[in-house]
């Protein structure tokens, strides 16, 4: 009954966004950092110098998402 007398405001009326994803941006930019020391390491063991160039690219731009995140 408590709930009728209530003014309940959600979090899409206050524009406030759900915790849930705040979150799964974050962990989308630590993947990209764990993918892309695991490449590195292929590319190490391969000789491979375009994927490690590649690796490199993916490691840093995860860093860098993850700074904005912060």
């Amino acid at each position: 009954m408590a709930e009728k007398d209530e003014k309940i405001i959600t979090q899409e009326e206050t524009g406030e966004s759900a915790p849930i994803d705040e979150i799964e941006s974050r962990v989308e930019a630590e993947m990209k950092v764990i993918e892309g020391r695991a490449k590195e390491r292929v590319a190490q063991g391969l000789n491979d110098e375009e994927l490690g160039r590649q690796a490199r690219k993916q490691k840093e731009e995860g860093k860098r998402d993850l700074l904005k995140e912060k």
